[in-house]
């Protein structure tokens, strides 16, 4: 029979079907349509063959799509499997709505197990119960609705709701809710789980407890996570059963974990910014920002505090002559020795180029701290295979007043490290109060320096400069004065100060400006004759340089080969090749180079032929070695020699007595400077300068016959030695 357990054959049984009063469907196990009778054609208003093989939705309103695989899955548990008889809402093809009753019963086809429907009209019945119906109806659109996977399980393990969102969650198929076997269903989830043992036990344990609420999270082995929510259901405060909730939350931890990565990376990158703000890049210490605000919390205690400042003496020449990339070698090396004096209860910071600070807090004896901090950088440090000794100047402040701040007590120690270079450097030399005097003294000169610039107050005075051939001045050296407070100030006590202000261009510039017109008509009396002028290398850092020396020569009408430009060896150490050029551009054009204060610097004899040079000074230190002119000096002759024996033509300067001047023209010197011809001066006394000069030659050519006659020394005092100063 079609409604008993009995295997029958449809096609058996059709004609017996179509002619009974009711509607049979008969539906498979994931709801297709399989068989319909001529009643359910009639009932539902569809034709036969659009029934078959159309899902058993197409017969119900929407809010019965859920119910029958339910009813399926529970026929399958019962020994006798029918149903009672109950109401349902179907649809009619004009979209009418059908009172039916239904009764389902389990029957085994050819095809497998099968549900038969017989459906009856109950529109003629009055619905005592509409209410439950509506309840029973908006609880299974509710179910539907929300997102999460609901299933209900009954005191007695009937599946008494289910969701589509729970099978589509797991991806179980329809048959295993259809079987209605709770412990398939968690069998099913457990063999997903990367923990399914712990799950089995959790969920075995809330079988046995109809009270306790519970909640956990599911990891699955797909990487998938999944809450689940369970409590009991009652109603009339009676335990019917149990409502498991499942939600994926796999988007919201994984927007966690974003979230978490995103923090740990901005984290990360504080940290970093923080380093990068309060760490120098190069040497890893730390910079002026981090020194600030740990010097000023140090002042905050009662402890004893000390700045130690220090750079590096001559640090240029290391950049200049071997590249940055020895110099950064060099400060990296520098450091270390620096936190090695210092240890860790000290603050190590670099503040800029080559100007290192260290803070002492609590420190009682700074002066052992300073000491190993010369020590350390005094020894040599080997880069690119050559051995250089760094020099330095320390200077130590302090903290005496409980007011002070860490801006003070820098430019406190900043005084005493200037103080420590006038002191000849490699030392260490402590903030004293009167050093505030001295640095208003520089500044007050800076200041009277610049106003004297501004209204053109700078002189310049002449100096001859005696040929030895002809025996007659073909050349003057101009050498700028500052007249201030009433006093004629020498180059050696303001051009230091014109150099650090960047006044020495204004400056150069203008004494080159008054040579070129003071000395025009003395010089173009003779092709010959010549006039030094001396350019800082502070002017030779500027890339036009050599473009105003030649637009001032050319306006004043000067012919370049009368110009002399006196540089010392340092510009030759300067990094930036457009100095060189510009001096092999002046060279070009008929301007000579002469190398002033030669044998002070850093230069070697082998060196000259490097440089491009035309006239080499010795240096007033040397030729003051000459007393009587009999002397052993292979130094000062050897340079002599060397120079001309390169082709540059060599100059003596600082002469003072007849005795050096005869030794310098024996060793074959071809110009002779001091004040044994004259002083230097103004250009209004240049025809005085120049009949001194004469005097002076008149004695030495004397002298080298009838040395130190009686007549001769009234004459002359210079012959009979240094001249007498004012």
């Amino acid at each position: 029979m079609l409604w008993g357990p009995e295997t029958v054959g449809i096609e058996d049984e059709a004609a017996l079907l179509d002619q009974g009063p009711d509607a049979y469907v008969l539906l498979t196990a994931d709801g297709t349509i399989k068989f319909v009778n001529s009643a359910a054609e009639r009932l539902f208003g569809h034709p036969r063959e659009h029934l078959l093989g159309a899902a058993y939705h197409l017969l119900l309103a929407d809010d019965e799509h859920s119910g029958f695989l339910r009813i399926f899955g529970r026929l399958g548990r019962k020994k006798h499997p029918v149903s009672r008889a109950f109401a349902v809402v179907g649809r009619h093809r004009d979209g009418r709505e059908l009172s039916l009753e239904v009764s389902c019963s389990l029957v085994r086809t050819e095809a497998g197990t099968s549900m038969a429907v017989a459906i009856r009209d109950a529109g003629f019945r009055e619905d005592y119960d509409a209410g439950r119906r509506l309840a029973v109806s908006l609880l299974d659109a509710t179910m539907e609705t929300v997102s999460d996977g609901i299933v209900v399980i009954s005191s007695d393990g009937q599946i008494t709701g289910i969701n589509e969102q729970y099978l589509k969650l797991w991806g179980m198929p329809a048959e295993l809710v259809a079987a209605q076997d709770p412990r398939a269903l968690i069998r099913f989830i457990a063999d997903q789980l990367v923990d399914p043992e712990s799950f089995l036990r959790h969920v075995t344990a809330l079988y046995g407890d109809n009270v306790t609420r519970s909640h956990a999270v599911l990891e699955f082995t797909d990487g998938r996570a999944v809450e689940f929510n369970t409590m009991p259901q009652t109603v009339s405060n009676t335990v019917i059963g149990r409502i498991w909730n499942f939600r994926d939350i796999t988007p919201h931890r994984r927007a966690q974990n974003q979230a978490r990565r995103a923090m740990d990376e901005l984290a990360e990158q504080t940290d970093r910014f923080k380093r990068l703000a309060f760490q120098d890049p190069l040497t890893g210490l730390a910079n002026r920002l981090l020194f600030k605000e740990r010097a000023d919390a140090a002042l905050l205690t009662q402890n004893p505090v000390q700045v130690l400042l220090l750079d590096l003496d001559d640090f240029k020449e290391v950049n200049d002559v071997l590249g940055h990339h020895a110099g950064d070698e060099m400060l990296v090396e520098i450091s270390r020795r620096l936190r090695d004096c210092v240890g860790p209860h000290g603050t190590v910071a670099r503040l800029g180029g080559d100007e290192f600070v260290v803070l002492l807090v609590g420190c009682s004896d700074a002066d052992s701290v300073a000491r190993r901090v010369v020590d350390a950088l005094n020894r040599t440090v080997s880069i690119d295979g050559l051995q250089l000794q760094p020099g330095l100047s320390l200077g130590v402040a302090t903290r005496t007043d409980a007011s002070v701040t860490s801006s003070e007590l820098l430019r406190q120690a900043d005084l005493a490290m200037y103080a420590a270079k006038e002191a000849g450097k490699n030392r260490y030399v402590h903030f004293r109060p009167e050093m505030h005097a001295a640095l208003l003294a520089r500044t007050q000169l800076t200041a009277g320096l610049r106003q004297s610039v501004e209204l053109g107050q700078i002189a310049v005075h002449y100096q001859p400069v005696v040929s030895a051939g002809p025996d007659e001045v073909l050349q003057f050296e101009a050498l700028v004065r500052w007249n201030w407070q009433g006093e004629l100030m020498a180059p050696d006590n303001f051009i230091t100060t014109a150099e650090r202000s960047g006044m020495i261009r204004e400056i150069g510039a203008e004494v080159l400006r008054r040579t070129c017109l003071e000395l025009g008509p003395w010089l173009a009396g003779d092709p010959r004759r010549s006039v030094a002028v001396n350019v800082s290398g502070v002017q030779l850092q500027r890339r036009d340089f050599a473009e105003q020396v030649m637009d001032t020569i050319k306006s004043s009408g000067l012919d370049p080969r009368q110009l002399v430009l006196e540089v010392t060896e340092s510009v030759f150490f300067d990094a930036h090749s457009h100095v060189i050029a510009q001096l092999e551009t002046l060279r070009a054009a008929g301007i000579r180079v002469a190398l002033d204060d030669f044998g002070t610097g850093y230069s070697s004899l082998g060196r000259l032929q490097e440089l491009p040079v035309d006239i080499v000074k010795i240096d007033r230190s040397f030729v003051s070695m000459v007393v009587t002119g009999a002397e052993k000096l292979p130094i000062l002759t050897s340079m002599i020699h060397m120079a001309k024996s390169l082709g540059l033509q060599v100059t003596a300067e600082g002469i003072e007595t007849s005795a050096q001047a005869r030794f310098l023209m024996e060793h074959h010197c071809d110009a002779l400077q001091g004040f044994l011809f004259s002083r230097p001066r103004p250009a209004t006394e240049l025809e005085h300068a120049l009949r001194t000069s004469v005097a002076g030659i008149a004695v030495v050519a004397k002298a080298a016959t009838d040395a130190f006659a009686p007549d001769t020394v009234a004459a002359h005092p210079a012959a009979a030695g240094a001249l007498p100063r004012p």
